[in-house]
């Protein structure tokens, strides 16, 4: 993380709270090398790119292991809990560790019930399964509220489709598996990656423009800055 942590470490600013009844965390502080630069902006989205890709390249190495019963599934689980980590700590180094925290938190939690889902799916339990894909998209939806409080210019509606979509393709993944299409299963993990880059591009694109003057841009939207 030491990489990332350089890479995206341009704007650090206070946050709205992000959590109901949560308090505002203290404003994050820069490191005095980290100057904004003309590469700010691309270094940001190269990072990002990265621990989401991990996000769903992990995802899919479980649920094959899983839906195969192979012995790999634990170390994959393991991983996978990891990159929520690494997700969590990149959001924390903009809007503070406790905010990091939270959402590592929900990110753990969306991990834990796709692992109630699968095991679901791969039992026939459909009943377990619907509540499972119930609280599924329920924590979806929290992870966009808790995204939106944050920066202006992440709109609930556009984050909460997002996240739906992310739910959706995903399943498609843990379905083809199952059924053992292979042709749907790579058509699905194409979708996965696809969907998953153009999020994590709306995520950067909105810190560039609460922060722009981090960027060399100008004045921003949203956020108090404290270097």
């Amino acid at each position: 993380m030491k990489k990332l942590k350089v890479g995206i470490v341009v704007a650090l600013c206070s946050i709205v709270p992000v959590a109901s009844g949560g308090a505002a965390p203290k404003p994050a502080q820069a490191h005095p090398s980290s100057m904004a630069s003309t590469d700010a902006p691309n270094t940001l989205k190269h990072d990002m790119r990265r621990l989401w890709t991990d996000h769903v390249v992990w995802t899919r190495a479980y649920i094959v292991a899983a839906v195969g019963g192979q012995p790999d599934a634990s170390a994959a689980a393991g991983r996978l809990m990891k990159n929520q980590e690494d997700l969590g700590n990149a959001v924390g180094t903009f809007y503070g560790a406790p905010a990091g925290q939270q959402l590592t938190a929900l990110l753990k939690e969306h991990i834990s019930i796709a692992v109630d889902l699968i095991k679901a799916a791969k039992a026939g339990d459909k009943a377990a399964h619907q509540q499972a894909d119930t609280r599924w998209q329920e924590n979806g939806v929290a992870i966009a509220e808790f995204l939106s409080k944050a920066n202006p210019n992440w709109p609930r509606a556009t984050l909460v489709d997002m996240m739906k979509t992310h739910l959706a393709t995903t399943t498609d993944e843990v379905v083809a598996r199952l059924t053992k299409n292979w042709d749907a299963d790579v058509r699905a993990f194409d979708a996965v990656y696809h969907h998953i880059l153009q999020m994590s591009d709306v995520l950067s694109d909105g810190i560039i423009k609460q922060f722009p003057e981090k960027f060399g841009m100008g004045a921003g939207r949203g956020g108090t800055c404290s270097l």
